[in-house]
């Protein structure tokens, strides 16, 4: 990463920490009292945009051109709000206050069992029925100009969803050059430890959303391993060479060559282990689409990604008339391993009242030559 992008981020650690310190975003206390309100932004630059909303922190569009100069949304999404109420797909969400699943929606802190909300089966898959993803989040922060971005707060409380501990969280969305955006997240334990593990859960097509599958894109994870998982896809606490298998992606390759040898499709995550740059940040994954000559690259500083390929979907009625078939989109969800509570050989998940959970991740858009 260029040296002014990790003196940007030092600085911005800084503020984030004074904010957060300061109380960070009104809770629950003020959701009762009817003091949250619905709102999009735009952020913009040239012929690339973003909207979002405050509602769950979603991303509900990523706009750019194609190698003709046609511009396509290349994310999915509902076409109206209410339809992001009570979802359980996830289209664009900020997910926590910890991603992927807890297995049997339990854990142990210090000696102490919490029991969190059980929304998938016996298991908590994104925080619980009523996760981040499910709440309004006050806006921070919004700044226009020639590097728009906003930032979203949220606190979330003492036993929400089951979880211990009050926690402060910011999200910040910033456009930072003509084809490229980052999202960096922190949260912030006040006065008891928990897992903490934020996911941004955008479906990608690079064809544009509502265009066929994702089974033709070319995809590339940097990464050799995966933490296998059992039938209830939890990890079985392993971590297993991708060489040989269909879960190599190594080198680009479409997913759809082997999907049939992967029961359900794709839902799994990666190990990565590309070089990191002095910030912690590496190359996770490079998307490529033909038709569009759009490509994508994800860097970020978490240890796992998630790789999935819209295995749940089921003609989904989205924005602008589409309709999303099984495999309609793609998520790389950067993140710490799932039910890393259960494993003490994954990477740490717990963070304890001082300390500060932070996640960074950079999209770079290009076409291909």
């Amino acid at each position: 990463m260029a040296r002014g992008d990790s003196t940007l981020r030092l600085l911005c650690l800084a503020v984030v920490l004074l904010v957060l310190g300061n109380g960070g975003a009104p809770g629950a206390e003020a959701r009762k009292r009817g003091k949250q309100s619905l709102g999009f932004y735009e952020l913009r630059r040239g012929e690339f945009s973003m909207v979002l909303t405050n509602w769950g922190a979603t991303i509900l569009a990523v706009r750019l051109p194609d190698k003709n100069g046609h511009i396509d949304d290349v994310v999915l999404g509902y076409k109206d709000i209410g339809q992001y109420v009570n979802d359980t797909t996830y289209f664009g969400a900020l997910v926590g206050r910890v991603a992927n699943r807890i297995a049997g929606g339990r854990f142990t802190i210090k000696n102490h069992a919490y029991h969190t909300f059980r929304n998938d089966g016996h298991n908590t898959l994104h925080g619980g029925h009523r996760g981040f993803n499910q709440v309004f989040w006050a806006v921070r922060e919004r700044a226009t100009g020639e590097f728009p971005y906003i930032t979203f707060a949220y606190r979330s409380y003492d036993g929400e969803q089951g979880f211990p501990g009050d926690l402060d969280v910011l999200v910040t969305y910033k456009i930072d050059g003509d084809y490229s955006y980052s999202v960096t997240m922190y949260a912030r334990p006040l006065d008891k430890p928990t897992p903490v593990n934020l996911a941004q859960h955008t479906y990608w097509n690079l064809r544009g959303h509502g265009n066929g599958t994702v089974l033709d894109h070319a995809v590339q994870i940097f990464a050799s391993a995966v933490t296998p998982v059992g039938g209830d896809l939890i990890p079985t606490g392993a971590v297993a060479p991708v060489a040989g298998t269909p879960f190599d992606f190594r080198t680009p390759a479409a997913p759809g060559a082997r999907i049939a040898e992967v029961e359900g499709g794709y839902d799994i995550n990666y190990v990565l282990d590309g070089e990191r740059d002095g910030q912690g940040v590496r190359k996770v994954a490079v998307v490529s689409e033909a038709t569009s000559g759009r490509v994508m690259e994800l860097w970020a500083d978490q240890p796992g990604v998630q790789f999935y390929t819209g295995n749940f979907l089921k003609g989904d009625e989205g924005k602008g008339g589409a309709v999303y078939a099984k495999h309609g989109g793609m998520c790389l969800e950067t993140q710490d391993y799932p039910d890393a509570v259960h494993n003490p050989g994954f990477p740490k998940e717990v963070y304890r009242p001082g300390q500060v959970y932070k996640h960074y991740m950079l999209y770079k858009f290009s076409l291909q030559k």
